[in-house]
């Protein structure tokens, strides 16, 4: 590097830590307000403070700073609930408290799976039932692949599952829908 993209990088850090930090605190209620929990709003202040700074080259001065950093808090935040919402949820203990359970409640009141919603606007109720009666590994693999039309190499990464997992679930999943299907078509 040249000392003249230092000198600028510098005068972009200078600049960032003297109106951007101040402006970024200043965002923590709002934080709050799209997480409903301080050590997650904390942490999406952390991750709009780094998006903020990677991207502080292209922000015109003299426009909405305030306004700028929101967009990026707000896009941060949508972009970490898509995320959470394709990883499945992990419990490690057997028995739930009661504030988990309500705290759990309120989370995903409404957010049903859209695995969940495409099978409750499944025109055949039939095949809606025999998705909904395989176990739920095999029903996540066959909704992705076959629903969604995700490639294998996809379905791992979002189920953080080796991808001959997948495969092996995709292919065990099918046969099981086929035999559900088969069952009452035969009766």
């Amino acid at each position: 590097m040249t000392t003249t993209h230092l000198a600028h990088d510098d005068d972009l850090a200078a600049r960032f830590a003297r109106d951007a930090v101040p402006a970024i605190d200043g965002l923590y209620r709002h934080a709050f307000t799209l997480t409903r929990d301080r050590n997650d709003a904390e942490d999406l202040l952390q991750d709009t403070a780094a998006r903020a700074y990677a991207g502080f080259g292209s922000f015109q001065p003299g426009t909405n700073l305030s306004g700028w950093l929101y967009r990026i808090m707000v896009n941060a935040h949508l972009n970490n609930r898509r995320w959470q919402q394709h990883r499945p949820t992990l419990s490690f203990t057997a028995e739930f408290s009661d504030p988990q359970l309500l705290s759990h409640a309120r989370r995903t009141a409404g957010l049903g799976s859209a695995e969940d919603e495409v099978l409750a606007r499944a025109g055949d109720q039939r095949v809606a039932a025999a998705m909904r009666g395989l176990p739920a590994t095999y029903r996540t693999a066959v909704y992705y692949a076959d629903v969604e039309g995700r490639k294998f190499k996809e379905i791992a990464a979002l189920t953080d599952v080796p991808i001959g997992t997948v495969m092996s679930r995709v292919h065990r999943g099918r046969i099981r829908l086929r035999r559900a299907l088969a069952e009452p078509a035969a009766a």
